[in-house]
């Protein structure tokens, strides 16, 4: 068992030197630790390994993006040799098609689709390309939502009792946000029809759309009631908006994402994260009228789209290799993974008599240190006390050789197995045993 962070010395000091040349010694915020993060040298299948020569189940997968884990031979071999012929023109490719075809046919809802080179430029375009379509203003988001750093996607996305009042207001994230771009998105609590009746009865005429993750990270991974997706369908299209789907991470729930597993067909879907084989990439994927405004064929598009680095060979033949990888076999591997994992959770959190639970699907799930009924963003908002369990849950995962995000969200991948599975649990159920004896 290791000690964090007495036995990461060498992660300190080079935390010391990235502080000399980087803000806080990092450019990701999500990946630092308190009080400093790991700094990790290699993956191999589920497993990474630290500059201190320390070993750990990878439970985070990049945020969710590795879902064959580390060095998966298809996807080294397709990365190997696009290479050998180049990374990136100024002219189109036949990689990109290929994989355009695979997404397309496994989204029935989605006729065409645009690359982009992250999962936040993927819902960036899919807000504009839904305003573009409808000539609206507005948009209606989830209380507590992660959709990315645009600045209309992350408005209230870390809201607090401070400042949410009755009905969500809209709060900004970061500091300097246009006062504009608050008055254009309509914050509404996940999985309550009345709101969106009222936000839509108010607002109506100037809602371009409304976006939505099936089971928002950040809100606490709690997966959609179908009979509110069913709703919000028919109140965004009865007041001519449309609806967004963000899969950026929930296209990894199952092999048609999370509207095959509910059954609905949103406007726009989002992609990001799995589909570019861990290489950077994002897309905005919809109806073929909607995804019209960009087409360029006919003079200046409706909403212009371009980046350099976009539908790179690299990326999409390695994101081709990784969808073929992934096939119902695959996915149902995932599913009894998760399955196993969440219940052995439960019954430990249940064995050692803390408040909480643990909530998800497929291949994520997330542990809440709560003891009330888990409905929304508000109703997992950790506390001073939950937020010292979560602290002590990673970092005790941490010093057991297993590595999660800070916030208590597990993804899984691949090449984990049932007895990998057995020992994360086991970690687990140890580190909650240590937390409830520390009372």
């Amino acid at each position: 068992m290791t000690h964090y962070p007495e036995t990461f010395e060498t992660s300190r000091r080079l935390y010391e030197r990235a502080c000399k040349v980087m803000p806080g010694g990092n450019t990701r915020t999500t990946v630092y630790i308190n009080p400093f993060p790991i700094y990790v040298t290699r993956g191999e299948g589920c497993r990474v390994w630290d500059v201190d020569g320390q070993v750990f189940y990878d439970c985070i997968n990049n945020f969710t993006a590795m879902i064959h884990g580390y060095t998966q031979p298809e996807m080294n071999a397709a990365v190997t040799d696009q290479l050998a012929l180049g990374t990136a023109f100024g002219a189109p490719t036949l990689s990109e098609i290929e994989l355009a075809e695979l997404l397309i046919e496994r989204l029935p809802a989605m006729d065409q689709i645009r690359f982009a080179n992250s999962g936040t430029e993927g819902v960036m375009m899919a807000i504009k390309a839904a305003r573009a379509y409808t000539n609206r203003p507005k948009i209606v988001k989830i209380e507590g939502a992660y959709h990315g750093s645009y600045d209309f996607a992350e408005v209230s996305l870390d809201s607090s009792p401070s400042n949410w009042g009755d009905m969500p207001a809209s709060t900004a994230y970061a500091k300097g946000t246009p006062e504009g771009v608050l008055n254009d998105v309509l914050v509404v609590p996940f999985n309550d029809v009345e709101a969106l009746k009222a936000v839509f009865a108010a607002h109506g005429e100037t809602i371009a759309g409304v976006l939505i993750d099936p089971m928002p990270n950040r809100a606490g991974l709690i997966p959609a009631r179908k009979d509110y997706l069913e709703a919000l369908v028919e109140i965004a299209h009865g007041a001519g908006a449309l609806v967004i789907f963000d899969e950026v991470i929930s296209f990894r729930l199952g092999y048609s994402g999370a509207q095959g597993l509910w059954g609905i067909r949103p406007d726009l879907t989002a992609l990001g994260k799995i589909i570019g084989g861990g290489f950077p990439v994002g897309a905005v994927a919809g109806r073929a009228d909607v995804m019209a405004v960009f087409d360029p064929s006919r003079g200046k598009p409706a909403l212009p789209h371009g980046g350099t680095f976009t539908a790179n060979p690299v990326t999409m033949r390695a994101g081709l290799a990784a969808m073929r990888a992934l096939t119902p076999e695959a996915f149902a591997h995932l599913d009894a993974l998760g399955e196993f994992l969440r219940n052995g959770v439960n019954a430990a959190l249940e064995k050692v008599g803390l408040p909480g639970r643990c909530v998800g699907l497929g291949s994520l799930f997330k542990v809440h240190f709560t003891s009330g009924p888990i409905t929304d963003y508000r109703s997992v908002y950790p506390g001073p006390v939950e937020k010292k369990r979560l602290d002590a849950f990673h970092k005790g995962l941490l010093n057991r050789g297993v590595l999660s995000a800070s916030y208590g969200l597990f993804a899984l991948s691949t090449p984990m197995t049932m007895e990998d599975a057995g020992n994360i649990l086991q970690a687990i159920e140890d580190t909650l045993a240590e937390i409830a004896a520390a009372g």
